[in-house]
């Protein structure tokens, strides 16, 4: 009777053990997917609003420069009438723009441009409503023609203002990114925790169980070290131990579960290195508004109207496929569509050094691709090759099938500039294959090191990546291959 009590005594402890045991490590195992889903969804949200409101201002920004000013023009020469034009309306567009990105701004100095920006459109709505009034009142031509001066004025500071807001989102962009990245170190940090903590676990039941169990254990301690080298697919048999049953069980459910973790965890590593790539974008955007705004601004005030025009048109659909919705595949249409854009942008500011040919297999334009991989290696070519050679520099870019199965397309873009030397293209090509490689920190240009890190991220061993040759003072030639994909993929 005494031998059957500690049995049963012996038997309940080991079970509580056990029991204990394993509810701890699902415990503790439930805490990173908790902790990486809620910084994911901070990031996501913050993002979001980052980006919204910089395609919101760039918005505004363009009616306001451009749009407004050569309304009130076209009122002033008589090719409209004030009241069918209704320019108030495009200022209630400016204000209720304002306003919305005012509530999704987080930053106080942000907030603060932003009421200043209300200010100067409020300035700029009283300037209208006087214009207004001398149109009633039939002044001069001259006296209309002074007034839209002083409008303009007023839509070049609204500008400035703008652009040092975008300029601010950039930088809270570039701290999130900077958050998601020590997120990404704490939660490596708490997963090496958790496997230390459950070999812990493990090696104290092991300790504590009796002679008649030791084999069903030592076949799960089999299993827990083809788990720690990396074997997720492997399982235990079911012991005839009543008591080691469940423990099994969890065992080869943790085994599934630890798979399911280290597979997530993989894919979050992947979307925190896309949003570096959009930081990365968004980081050469404005250096490229100011050159086209003053760009704009210089061919205005030399009454190149048409060029105006077709600078204007240009840099819209630029812009338009930059931003595409927030989608991430494009057909490779819109892609050369991008870079005639940005190229005939260029044409205009260095009209006297720059050709260019574009030829696209018409076949390939409805097939899908990463957008904006093209753009960065045009502007590579003309600012570090075609800038740098004496004369006129000619630049190139094709797009076809790499043979007669149509299973793959080539994208090259080659130039007559400067070239590389020898020693510089190993450089750079050394750089490419350095994945670790802080980009801001890259001696080489690092639009290229951007586009050969996008293509193995979204293609993986479905692209070749870049291929670069170059001769000094014989131009460069770059190409990249990547499968045809026709449907929507964004996953």
């Amino acid at each position: 009777m005494t031998e059957k009590l500690k049995s049963k005594r012996k038997k309940r402890s080991f079970k509580a053990i056990m029991e204990f045991s394993y509810l701890l490590i699902i415990l503790i195992m439930i805490i990173p997917t908790i902790y990486s889903v809620s910084v994911s969804n901070y990031h996501t949200s913050q993002y979001d609003k980052i980006i919204t409101n910089i395609g919101k201002a760039n918005t505004i920004n363009q009616i306001a420069k451009v749009e407004l000013p050569e309304q009130l023009w076209d009122i002033v020469c008589g090719k409209k009438d004030f009241y069918s034009s209704n320019p108030f309306e495009k200022i209630e567009f400016i204000f209720s723009g304002l306003e919305e990105m005012k509530k999704d701004s987080s930053g106080s100095e942000n907030i603060k441009k932003l009421e200043v920006a209300l200010r100067a459109c409020s300035t700029l709505k009283r300037n209208v409503e006087l214009f207004e009034s001398g149109l009633q009142k039939k002044n001069s031509v001259a006296d209309n023609e002074s007034m839209l001066d002083e409008i303009r004025s007023i839509t070049v500071l609204f500008s400035d203002i703008m652009q040092d807001y975008i300029l601010s989102e950039i930088e809270l962009a570039n701290k999130t990114n900077e958050g998601i990245k020590k997120s990404s170190v704490t939660l490596s940090l708490l997963q090496v925790v958790i496997i230390i903590f459950s070999l812990g676990i493990s090696f104290n039941g092991y300790h504590g169980v009796s002679k008649g169990i030791r084999k069903p254990l030592e076949e799960m301690q089999k299993l827990s070290k083809e788990i720690s080298g990396g074997n997720l697919n492997a399982r235990t048999e079911l012991p005839e131990v009543e008591e080691l049953t469940s423990l099994a069980v969890n065992m080869n459910l943790m085994a599934e579960k630890i798979d399911e973790l280290i597979k997530k965890n993989i894919q979050e590593q992947k979307s925190f290195q896309k949003a570096e790539m959009k930081a990365l974008q968004a980081q050469i955007t404005p250096h490229f508004l100011y050159n086209t705004f003053d760009t704009i601004l210089w061919l205005a005030e030399e009454e190149r109207a048409e060029d105006v025009i077709s600078i204007t048109k240009a840099f819209s659909q630029f812009m338009r496929i930059s931003l595409s919705k927030g989608h991430e595949w494009i057909t490779i249409g819109q892609e050369v569509e991008h870079i005639k854009n940005y190229l005939t942008i260029q044409k205009i500011r260095y009209a006297d050094i720059l050709n260019y040919d574009i030829q696209m297999n018409e076949e390939l334009k409805d097939f899908k691709i990463i957008k904006l991989v093209l753009q960065p290696l045009v502007e590579n070519a003309i600012y570090h090759g075609i800038k740098n050679k004496r004369g006129r520099g000619y630049l190139k870019v094709t797009v076809d099938f790499t043979d007669e199965n149509k299973s793959d397309i080539i994208f090259t873009v080659s130039d007559n500039g400067a070239g590389f030397t020898k020693e510089r293209l190993e450089e750079v090509k050394r750089e490419m294959e350095t994945e670790s490689c802080d980009s801001e920190q890259l001696s080489s240009v690092y639009g290229v090191y951007n586009v050969n890190k996008k293509l193995k991220l979204y293609y993986g061993e479905k692209t070749s990546g870049l291929n670069i040759k170059s001769e000094s003072s014989k131009g460069c030639t770059v190409t990249f291959t990547v499968p045809c994909l026709s449907k929507e993929t964004e996953s």
